[in-house]
C-alpha cells in the first residue's frame, strides 16, 4: 500500500535528523531524484526541521532578532511545504493521467499529496509523542495523559492510511478524479503583498 510505503520513508527522515537533531544540520536525499521516494523523503524532512523551528521560536527568552530571522525561514520552509505538495500531485497526476474517470466519478475535497502531508506531520507527532512516553523524569501522570494522546494518534494513522490508500484506488479505478490547484500564495510574492510592492517603489 502507498500509504505504509510513504509512512515507512517519513519515519526513516525522522530518524536521520534525530541523529544529529539540528535543524541546521545538511540534507541528504537517499533516494533517486526521480522517484517518488525522492519527493516523500524530502517533503518530510521539511516537516521535521519546521517543527524544530516552531519549537525554537516559542522559547520565551529567544532574542527578538533571532526570532525575527527564525520567523523568515519558517516562512521559507512554509512555501517550500507547498512547493512539494504539488510535486507530490504533479506524480499522481502523471501516474494517473491516462485513466478515464467514468461519468458518476467524483472529485475529493484534498488532492493525493495534501492527504500524504497531513500523514508526515502525523508521522512527526507520533516520534515525539511516543518520546514523551519514554521521557525519563516525566512523572507517571505525564507518560499515562501521553500514552492515551499516543493511541489517538496511532489510531488516526490507520484512519488515514486508509483514506489515502482507498483515495489513490478509486483515482485509478476512475471512481474518482484529480483536479489539483496550485496555492497562490500571496504574502510571499511582491507582485500581490501590498507592503513588498509599495516598498518597491
Amino acid at each position: 500500500m502507498f500509504s505504509e510505503k510513504a509512512f515507512r520513508i517519513f519515519e526513516e527522515s525522522i530518524e536521520k535528523y534525530h541523529i544529529k537533531d539540528d535543524v541546521y544540520q545538511s540534507f541528504e536525499n537517499p533516494y533517486p531524484n526521480d522517484k517518488i521516494e525522492h519527493l516523500l523523503y524530502r517533503k518530510n524532512w521539511i516537516d521535521t526541521v519546521q517543527w524544530h523551528y516552531e519549537d525554537i521560536i516559542r522559547d520565551p527568552e529567544i532574542d527578538p532578532v533571532a526570532a525575527l530571522d527564525l520567523k523568515r525561514k519558517i516562512d521559507a520552509s512554509n512555501q517550500d511545504r507547498t512547493d512539494m505538495v504539488e510535486y507530490i500531485d504533479s506524480y499522481f497526476l502523471d501516474k494517473y493521467k491516462d485513466v478515464t474517470p467514468k461519468p458518476e466519478a467524483t472529485i475529493n475535497s484534498e488532492s493525493p499529496a495534501w492527504a500524504i502531508d497531513r500523514l508526515s506531520i502525523l508521522a512527526l507527532k507520533i516520534y515525539h509523542m511516543q518520546e514523551e512516553v519514554e521521557r525519563e523524569g516525566a512523572s507517571e501522570d505525564h507518560k499515562a495523559k501521553c500514552q492515551a494522546k499516543l493511541d489517538v494518534l496511532l489510531e488516526q494513522k490507520k484512519d488515514l492510511s486508509t483514506a489515502i490508500d482507498q483515495l489513490l484506488a478509486d483515482i485509478e479505478n476512475g471512481d474518482k478524479y484529480m483536479k489539483v490547484y496550485k496555492q497562490m500564495k500571496m504574502y510571499n510574492d511582491d507582485e500581490l503583498n501590498p507592503v513588498l510592492y509599495k516598498n518597491k517603489k
